[in-house]
């Protein structure tokens, strides 16, 4: 079954709400100017329902099948958020916003919902609710945990909740997927280290914290190659660190800020008690002190066996069995999209863009070709798992 002409014949207007959205950036969960337009559109559309302020600045749109029968409803989430990256390509949408811009496809996603909901309130071919779901701070701010905890399942009885994101370099009209962990946990750290500070040229009279912190530093690049069990995943990164202003002082402290990214819970428990140890125990030996602190973090996207079976069957209904692989690899990314999936069983999807800039990168865009592939997906999820009984 190709992409249907209803949705063929959206290309157009989802092209048009995505270069609006471009142009209009907004970052965590200050999405208001962004919330509106989607909540106007849904409106617009017919929705039956159509709640805002959930999760803070979430929106949510519901549309009720012709079926009378069942009371099951489907969730289908997009993200709304951009980054703070300044864009750089001189596109007729670009964003008008200094230092934002959609560098990730949020704007595709909304787009691609839009227009799955629009064809699905005109068409209503399906027995029970889709549940459209636009969600603000992904990108670090948990916009899905507080969704979720705000009561978004119980509040419009979702049974099931599905997610999906463009993926550069993968072709337009190709699906990918997997069951269990398909993206990793992230959990943000700051590590300390307290020397004493002194003269660069009475080392003897100081402890000096940077080179406790280049010790650290290195001893963290072993948890992975020599702590876990080779065939397990993980990643520690230290990407910032703060110390000293002056040529000839040696800083009393330092402070070190990364991430460390692992593919299940007993594994991101192990990485985090050896972190801890390390810190510790170097610093200690030096005759300095090291503490860690953890900060925002997501647990790992781990998509459902059964829901998972489904969404790629449905993805193949549309684009045929070669195009969607069903064991791809998963990504170290992180996406907050885990919070959904740990309260209702669930799938998480890549779907190409072509031959892009990579994500979160100043000369990205989201690939308008790939719109009607992705709203045809979220159609058929709902058509063919509400189906109206003859």
């Amino acid at each position: 079954m190709p992409v249907p002409p209803p949705i063929k014949a959206l290309s157009g207007p989802m092209k048009a709400w995505r270069h609006t959205l471009h142009a209009h950036p907004e970052l965590l969960y200050d999405v208001e100017r962004t919330a509106d337009f989607v909540a106007e559109r849904l409106r617009e559309f017919g929705c039956d329902e159509v709640a805002t302020g959930i999760g803070r600045t979430g929106v949510v749109g519901v549309v009720r099948g012709r079926g009378r029968r069942s009371n099951r409803a489907i969730g289908l989430r997009a993200d709304m958020d951009a980054l703070p990256i300044q864009e750089v390509r001189d596109l007729p949408y670009r964003s008008t916003v200094p230092g934002k811009m959609h560098a990730c496809g949020h704007d595709g996603h909304m787009a691609m919902l839009l227009g799955a909901a629009k064809y699905l309130a005109d068409t209503r071919d399906f027995d029970g609710s889709a549940v459209l779901i636009f969600q603000p701070a992904e990108e670090g701010g948990g916009g899905g945990e507080a969704m979720v905890d705000d009561g978004l399942m119980e509040r419009f009885g979702i049974e099931s909740v599905y997610g999906m994101h463009n993926v550069p370099g993968m072709a337009v009209g190709t699906f990918a997927v997997r069951p269990g962990p398909i993206m990793a946990s992230t959990d943000r750290f700051i590590v300390t280290i307290e020397g004493r500070g002194g003269h660069a040229a009475l080392p003897q009279n100081a402890i000096d914290s940077v080179l406790v912190a280049s010790h650290v530093i290195i001893a963290l690049q072993t948890i992975v190659s020599r702590n876990l069990d080779p065939l397990q995943s993980a990643v520690v990164s230290v990407c910032a660190l703060d110390a000293g202003e002056a040529f000839n002082v040696l800083p009393q402290s330092v402070t070190m800020r990364g991430t460390m990214r692992t593919l299940s819970q007993a594994v991101r428990t192990q990485v985090k008690a050896r972190l801890e140890a390390l810190v510790g125990e170097i610093a200690a030996g030096f005759g300095a002190t090291g503490r860690v602190e953890y900060g925002a973090s997501y647990p790992v996207t781990e998509n459902h066996p059964a829901e998972t079976d489904f969404m790629a069957g449905v993805a193949e209904s549309l684009v045929g069995p070669e195009q969607v692989d069903r064991a791809v690899a998963p990504m170290m990314t992180a996406e907050d999209f885990s919070y959904m999936l740990g309260r209702r069983p669930g799938a998480y999807m890549f779907i190409g863009n072509g031959d892009s800039a990579s994500l979160h990168h100043p000369l990205y865009d989201f690939n308008d070709e790939a719109a009607p592939y992705g709203a045809a997906l979220w159609a058929r999820l709902i058509e063919a798992g509400l189906p109206v009984e003859s």
